[in-house]
Order: structure tokens, then sequence, then C-alpha cells
């Protein structure tokens, strides 16, 4: 359900916090003032405790409940256990080397791996349910068997996939489809009491970017993701278990990429963390203008540290080991001191 008024945190970040700034989310950045969106009317400019007091709140509130540590930036690592995705189809597809590859982003300082067994690239055809469980449980359980035990999501738009891959020893369950695919998927996460993240790609791969059209994309995006968190929380799995994904690059142009980029944090009034997964995407091809999306790690740590500038808590990329870096050297040099 569309509202009239939409508040964005202007997030800064840096020492010279003036006293009476907020801190957004919980998290390194701050905020003074706040932008006004509306369907009706121009955006514009208030003082931050200018806002509604709900709106404030949940601005202003911690996230936690899932497992990471919000208050900082974590980094997702991406294990495509599939033949055919965009950038890393067949690198990870035998489990073998899915483990390796996990243990590796791990030990650069991947706080949480992201395995999937179905491409959800531009195009892809669905996978059948036993081929996508026969892809990730053996490399789940392969993680899970580590000495210490990361953190691992599913990644995928199946309950019967999720159930599995819980087993397995999964511990979030990220949804590209935002619970649009099985209805399934939304109950058995529920009865788990399971962490989750809604992403907003409603559209099956196969079609999602054949001419995809919005009224406005940024208010269209944040108010699918209001709504499929307000299902889910009616259902019974509390706010604090979601995490958000505007879903960059899925039925989205690059200038609805890129309206919805430089007004992420409107997503934090929502309430929970959000997650950005842009790494090697098309749209970095097309500005950068590099064909090929292994050669896309400068342009994606780019999107990334803007990302950061807005509060986003969890970056979902493949080249692991070059982000961590690139956020150590970006929080040290805004904060002015070694995090």
């Amino acid at each position: 359900m569309s509202q009239d008024r939409y508040f964005r945190a202007i997030p800064q970040v840096g020492p010279a916090r003036p006293q009476e700034a907020l801190t957004l989310a919980g998290g390194w950045a701050w905020f003074t003032q706040i932008e006004v969106l509306s369907r009706s009317g121009a955006p514009e400019i208030i003082a931050a405790r200018e806002a509604p007091g709900d709106v404030l709140a949940r601005l202003t509130a911690a996230r936690s409940g899932t497992g990471l540590v919000m208050a900082r930036p974590n980094v997702m690592g991406i294990l495509n256990a599939t033949p055919d995705s965009f950038s890393d189809g067949g690198v990870h597809a035998a489990a073998q080397d899915a483990v390796q590859s996990g243990r590796a982003m791990i030990s650069a300082g991947a706080d949480i791996l992201d395995v999937g067994g179905e491409s959800t690239r531009p195009g892809a055809q669905t996978v059948e349910t036993e081929e996508e469980i026969a892809r990730v449980v053996p490399v789940i359980e392969g993680l899970a068997a580590m000495e210490a035990t990361p953190h691992i999501s599913i990644d995928t738009r199946k309950a019967a996939v999720a159930r599995a891959a819980l087993r397995a020893g999964a511990g979030l369950v990220n949804d590209v489809s935002g619970f649009t695919h099985d209805p399934a998927l939304a109950p058995l996460c529920v009865e788990a009491q399971m962490p989750v993240c809604v992403m907003h790609g409603p559209l099956d791969p196969s079609v999602m970017q054949n001419d995809p059209h919005y009224v406005n994309v940024v208010l269209d995006v944040y108010d699918f993701l209001e709504n499929q968190i307000e299902v889910l929380t009616r259902s019974g799995l509390p706010r604090s278990l979601i995490i958000a994904d505007p879903g960059i690059g899925f039925g989205k142009t690059l200038a609805h990429n890129l309206a919805l980029l430089a007004r992420l944090s409107l997503f934090h009034c929502l309430g929970v963390p959000i997650l950005l997964g842009a790494s090697r995407k098309r749209f970095i091809g097309t500005i950068s203008e590099v064909e090929q999306a292994k050669d896309r790690v400068s342009g994606s740590i780019g999107v990334a540290l803007a990302a950061l500038q807005h509060g986003v808590q969890v970056l979902r990329v493949h080249d692991v080991p070059q982000t961590v870096q690139a956020i150590a050297l970006w929080r040290a040099a805004m904060m002015g001191e070694q995090a």
C-alpha cells in the first residue's frame, strides 16, 4: 500500500558530528536532515527532529536479531553452485570447489556466505527443486562442518530447497522474489523463526528485463518491500529477523538502478537492515565500459563504498578480499582512525 509521504534520512559520516545529530539505524552514519518524498509533489528537506516520532524511531533503532552485527558493515560472499550464473557460473558447480571457495572467503573476512543453486540472471529458467537441492545441500554441509561454523544463507525461492538447506546448516533464507514465488516459503520461515532477506524481484528472471516499468521506482520498490515485510510480521515473523534488499538489476533499467542507489537511505525507514547486491552487475559494466563481469571489481567496490555512505549494513559481493580491504580503508579514512 502506498503512502503520502516517505522519509529519507540524509546520512553523513565522519568525526564532525553536530550535537543534534541522530544515529542512523544504530550504525556508523548520522543525520540532521530528512528528505521528504512524495508521489504528488517535489522533494523537500526538513530538520530531522521535525519528522513524526514513529518515523524517527524506525530510522534510529539499532538493528539486531539476524545473527550479524549491524552496527558495522557486513560482507556477504556469493557462492553460486550453478553452471550458468551471470558472473561465476560453473566456478563452484562442484561442491568441493564451492566449499573451498567459501572457506577462503571466510578467511578473507566474509561475515556470511550466500549459497545458491538456481541462477536468477536475466533470462534464466527455473531449476527443478530436486536439482537445486542436490546443488546446495553438499555445499552447506561442507561449510557447516568447518571448525568455526560460518553464518550461511540459502539463496532460494522455494520452500522445499529452504527446508533442506536449513537442515544442512543454513541460518538465513534469501528470497530474490520477496516471498512472492512459493506460498509455502514464508510459513516455513515463520515456523522456524528463521531470519530472512526480502528482495524486490517480483517478476520471474526469465522475463524481468522485458521493458520494466515503474511509476516511481524508488517509492514503488519501497512500497513492495514494506508490504512484504508486513505480510511476514502479521504471519508471526518478528521484524528484527528481516533484512530488505531493493533488488538492484532485477527488473530494472540502468536509470532505475541509479535512482535507487542515489536514495538508498530511504529504505532505513522500513526499520530493518538493508542489503545491497550490486556486485559485477551489467549497469556497472555499462557505465565503466567493461564488458566482462569478472573485470568489474573496481566498479563494484565503488558502488559498495557509496552504499556505506548511506548506512547500508550488508554488501553481497563476489570479490570478498578486495571489498573487505576497501571497507577497512574507507572506515579509517572517514572516521580519522583505524576501526
